[in-house]
């Protein structure tokens, strides 16, 4: 299974930017995906998830009311709006999917994709 982020890139504070990662398979079904970010020197961290059916949905504290994240089953596609951008937001993107209830935790994940950036100029 390959998943593949793509929509990262150079945008102002205050701007918005959409994120996708694709699934290679559909043997992703009953995975949740979530969305996690590293920025230079600092440890990858939690953005946000979304389970299996699309009704639940997680983000962490800094993110919560700019991020929203949705996903396309049939598409195998999973989105991350980003909107109202902040300098503190660049970071590589890295998309994952995995099995379980610990959303926030990466070790919940077991596939992961290559990660794109996002760099957000003041």
């Amino acid at each position: 299974v390959q998943l593949q982020a793509s929509g990262g890139g150079l945008v102002q504070a205050g701007g918005s930017l959409r994120l996708s990662c694709a699934a290679s398979a559909r043997t992703l079904s009953g995975y949740a995906r979530g969305w996690f970010r590293q920025a230079p020197g600092k440890e990858r961290e939690f953005v946000s998830a979304i389970d299996w059916s699309g009704g639940r949905t997680y983000y962490s504290d800094s993110v919560k009311g700019r991020f929203t994240i949705s996903r396309d089953n049939a598409k195998n596609t999973v989105y991350l709006q980003m909107n109202s951008l902040k300098p503190e937001d660049t970071a590589v993107y890295y998309c994952a999917a995995g099995r379980g209830v610990d959303y926030s935790d990466l070790r919940m994940y077991n596939y992961w994709g290559q990660g794109t950036q996002v760099t957000v100029s003041s």
